[in-house]
């Protein structure tokens, strides 16, 4: 593929002056050179976080996500589910293949995710430019960003998607700077990857393609390799969207659980951008995100990546007002550290800001990212913040509320005609994965992508219900019996499945091909 093609109207990246030569310097009609890489200290970085990563990965057990994942996968696979695709679940069937009922094995893939993405992080800074100052600086805070490292714990879509949304980010950069084409069809391969996890990427591109016609370089949409990356995404991405097409595309339902999900926990539309900016860390990310934003919008070296600056505003509007939440610009981070970082090393930092990007600052990050982060604390020291005990909150207990629903079953008069369902995700899953070998039948469940996997049989009389409400369920039954709730022996903490009701249903009020979409929740 041609990579001499110049854009016209566009300011060369080599036009500029720097106050590194290295960095100014440019071949006449080639590419703008740029600083060596700092290898070992990046990888350091990298190496760091990926140890800190393996010390927690075993902590607790599967997060409810995980084992959504891992059931789907082993027992319901599809080319597509409610809410994502179907990336996921097959990646975590094939770990639990390898190494049956392992989280700790699950977790290496999140983990190689985030020390990779910490490498590439300092790759973007190196193509903005930036020396090793710039580009440890990018990678540090990259690795200490809140939502990057308590997503780098656990396999699940915002760990996924981020990091391949970093690596799309870099060879976009890559090609601003060099016009290698190749890097464009990389990037159409990697988006592709992407589409299979979660379909938000596609925002980045248009945010990408938003940016371009603005304020150049326009001639990236006139690139064949563009229209080929276009090309190899649709074609990967085809069975997953035939599967949602006929499914009257459930994914898109999703939008209404996310906003409610946001509106109850995350402040709603509002909270985004504040809970973006403090989850990209504190202080040192929240000052990289502010500060990278505007230099990548208005400093004159940093003028051929502008593009990108205004797909970071772009792409944040559109998940205000189609998806928000907040996690969604997580991919984007390292783009504008990578300019902070830049102008930090060059020293184009105001006097009162100077004390923040040091390596003082830095090493006092390291704990407090650390504790509110990851699963670093005993059973029983939640600290009462849902945003914090997430994760854990969600990890603890999955095989006792499967055995405390066993003893429920086998207690029964009869079993003839009874089914198991949980009322989430995550209890459908838990029953489904851990209840079979506990001599329960197969689950199923009335959310998300559970609801979709099957009904219970038409002859079904009586479910063993794990979850909900009880006024909910007497629209569908006429026989509701609370017979008891799940206890966690290992800690009395509030969590995702303390005190989780356990009910016995009879009498269902309607066939069951009724009653199953009359009780569907997105």
């Amino acid at each position: 593929m041609a990579d001499s093609d110049r854009d016209t109207g566009v300011v060369d990246p080599g036009s500029y002056q720097d106050d590194r030569p290295a960095v100014a310097a440019q071949a006449p009609g080639g590419p703008r050179a740029v600083p060596a890489f700092a290898a070992g200290p990046v990888c350091g970085v990298a190496v760091a976080v990926g140890l800190v990563l393996l010390a927690v990965a075993g902590q607790f057990g599967y997060f409810g996500d995980e084992l959504y994942f891992v059931a789907t996968g082993k027992y319901q696979w599809a080319w597509g589910y409610a809410d994502n695709p179907w990336l996921l679940p097959w990646l975590a069937a094939r770990v639990d293949a390898l190494f049956p009922g392992s989280w700790f094995a699950l977790r290496v893939i999140p983990l190689l995710m985030t020390s990779a993405g910490v490498v590439v992080a300092g790759l973007i800074a190196r193509e903005f430019g930036g020396g090793r100052k710039a580009q440890v600086i990018t990678a540090a805070a990259y690795a200490l960003s809140w939502q990057i490292l308590a997503s780098g714990h656990v396999l699940a879509t915002s760990t996924v998607d981020p990091f391949l949304w970093v690596v799309v980010g870099w060879l976009v950069v890559r090609w601003a700077r060099t016009r290698s084409d190749w890097a464009l069809v990389w990037a159409g391969v990697v988006t592709a990857i992407a589409m299979q996890g979660k379909f938000l990427i596609a925002f980045f591109w248009i945010g990408i393609v938003v940016g371009a016609l603005a304020v150049g370089p326009r001639g990236l949409l006139r690139r064949p390799a563009l229209w080929v990356a276009g090309v190899i995404t649709v074609a990967v991405t085809i069975p997953t969207l035939v599967w949602q097409v006929d499914n009257d595309w459930p994914y898109l339902l999703m939008q209404q659980v996310i906003k409610e999900q946001n509106d109850r926990l995350l402040g709603g539309t509002l909270g985004t951008i504040p809970l973006a900016v403090v989850m990209a860390g504190l202080p040192i990310g929240a000052f990289l995100l502010c500060h990278g934003l505007y230099q990548l919008l208005r400093a004159p070296d940093l003028r051929p990546y502008r593009f990108l600056g205004v797909a970071v505003v772009v792409v944040t509007v559109v998940i205000l007002v189609a998806a928000n939440r907040y996690y969604y610009v997580a991919g984007m981070y390292p783009l504008v550290f990578a300019a902070s970082a830049v102008k930090v090393e060059q020293g184009a930092i105001a006097r009162w800001w100077r004390w923040v990007p040091t390596w003082p600052v830095f090493a006092l990050s390291v704990p407090i990212a650390v504790y509110l982060t990851l699963p670093v604390r005993p059973a029983d020291g939640f600290t009462g913040v849902d945003l914090v005990d997430f994760q854990a909150s969600g990890s603890l207990g999955w095989p006792d509320l499967a055995d405390q629903t066993a003893e429920v079953y086998r207690g029964l008069p009869s079993r003839a005609d009874t089914v198991v369902m949980g009322d989430s995700y995550w209890q459908a899953s838990a029953l489904d994965y851990y209840g079979r070998e506990r001599g329960l039948p197969a689950a199923y469940g009335p959310e998300r992508g559970y609801w979709f996997t099957g009904r219970p049989a038409d002859s079904t009389r009586q479910v063993v219900y794990v979850g909900g409400d009880e006024k909910w369920l007497t629209q569908f039954f006429g026989r509701v019996e609370r017979v008891g709730a799940v206890t966690l022996p290992q800690t009395t903490a509030k969590t995702a499945n303390q005190g989780v009701p356990i009910y016995v249903l009879n009498d269902p009020v309607a066939p069951w091909p009724e009653l199953w979409n009359r009780m569907h929740r997105p």
